[in-house]
């Protein structure tokens, strides 16, 4: 994976960097469990909202906010988890959702349940692999 700008090496980390590496770093193995049915390569961001804003809300804090989200007879579908930085929406995961999905008004979480949690080992591995594509250590859990 490339090295990108970041903290502590003189270079900035850029939106930019911080995406390129979330982007390379989703897989079948950091999507969330109840998403692996319909996970793909076609659309790799399909079930990685929550450890995506997660890893983004680690490195560069901000508000983490949480929606459910309703298929276009309004059955829930599920959750959507995003960032916001200075009343900025920073949503990396957004175009996971089929037509006709539609993501309610969110709220504000403090952050997503502590162990156990459905998705805590996708997160970790993500994490992990988010800060190396950075050229960051790993983190101290």
């Amino acid at each position: 994976m490339a090295q990108h700008g970041t903290p502590g090496t003189g270079e900035p980390l850029t939106l930019h960097d911080l995406e390129a590496a979330i982007q390379d770093s989703w897989s079948l193995e950091t999507c969330d469990p109840t998403d692996v049915p319909s996970w793909s390569p076609a659309e790799p961001s399909q079930g990685q909202c929550a450890v995506t804003s997660l890893v983004v809300h680690d490195l560069l804090g901000g508000e983490l906010l949480e929606a459910e989200v309703r298929h276009a007879d309004g059955s829930p579908q599920g959750y959507h988890y995003w960032n916001r930085f200075a009343g900025i929406d920073i949503d990396l995961t957004r175009r996971q959702f089929a037509s006709g999905e539609v993501v309610q008004a969110p709220h504000l979480i403090a952050r997503l349940p502590s162990v156990p949690w459905l998705a805590q080992e996708q997160y970790v591995i993500f994490r992990d692999r988010v800060r190396a594509a950075l050229g960051l250590p790993p983190a101290g859990d």
